[in-house]
C-alpha cells in the first residue's frame, strides 16, 4: 500500500507478487493452527523512522480475526520493516506482508488523492487532517492512531492481497489488486471493530 506522500513511487509489476529480500517459502510456516504461530519478524526500521507496533501488537490483532483458519493458510511472515520509499505496507512475496516503520515525526503529509481514499478511515479513527495551501494535506497522527492505522486498515489491506491470491485458482498472483484489497480491509474492519477497542482502546 503506497503512504501517498511527497516521496517518488516505487515501481509496480502488474498483478504478480514481487519478491523481496531473503524470504523463501517454508512448510513450517505453510499453515498456523493459532496466531502465535505465525513467524512475525521485527526489522530495524531505518534512519528516521520508528517501529510504533510491536510483535505482540500483531499476535493480540490476529488472535481477533474470526476466521482465521482461513487466512492462515499459505501465510508464512509478517515482517515489521524498514522504512522508506513511499510504502506503507506490502505484499511482496508468496505469503509474506510487511508493515513499514512510521515516520519518526508521527504527522504525514499526504496528496489530495490519498487523502480523500482513506477521510472516512481517518475520521474513524480520530486523526486530524487540514488542508495545506499548496493542495496536500497534514495528518496529525500520534502514536495510538498510527498503532490503529498499521493494525485496522495497513495489515487488513494486505491480508486482502493475500486473501485474494488464495482464493485464486492457481494461488500465484493478486488479480483483483487494490481496490479488491482496500475494500477487503473496510469490511473486516466493521467485523472486528468492537473488539478492536476492547483489547486496544480500553
Amino acid at each position: 500500500m503506497l503512504r501517498g506522500n511527497r516521496k517518488s513511487t516505487p515501481k509496480v509489476v502488474d498483478g504478480t507478487v514481487r519478491k523481496k529480500n531473503k524470504w523463501t517459502q517454508s512448510p513450517d510456516y505453510f499453515w498456523a493452527p493459532t496466531p502465535r504461530m505465525v513467524q512475525v519478524d521485527r526489522q530495524r526500521p531505518g534512519d528516521g523512522y520508528k517501529h510504533v507496533l510491536s510483535k505482540n501488537d500483531v499476535y493480540r490483532f490476529l488472535e481477533l480475526l474470526p476466521d482465521w483458519n482461513c487466512l492462515a493458510v499459505g501465510l508464512n511472515a509478517i515482517v515489521l520493516s524498514p522504512g522508506g520509499h513511499d510504502m506503507a505496507g506490502c505484499y511482496y512475496h508468496l505469503g509474506v506482508i510487511e508493515v513499514c516503520a512510521w515516520e519518526t515525526g508521527h504527522w504525514i503529509e499526504c496528496n489530495e488523492g490519498f487523502y480523500n481514499d482513506h477521510r472516512e478511515v481517518f475520521e474513524r479513527l480520530g486523526v486530524p487532517c487540514e488542508a495545506m495551501d499548496d493542495g496536500y494535506y497534514l495528518c496529525k497522527f500520534d502514536e495510538a492512531s498510527i498503532r490503529d492505522y498499521q493494525l485496522l486498515h495497513i495489515l487488513l489491506h494486505e491480508l486482502g492481497h493475500h486473501h485474494d491470491r488464495m482464493t485464486s485458482r492457481r494461488q500465484k498472483k493478486i488479480g483483483r489488486g487494490e481496490e479488491y484489497a482496500e475494500d477487503y480491509a473496510l469490511r473486516y474492519e466493521a467485523r472486528i471493530w468492537d473488539a478492536y477497542h476492547r483489547e486496544f482502546r480500553r
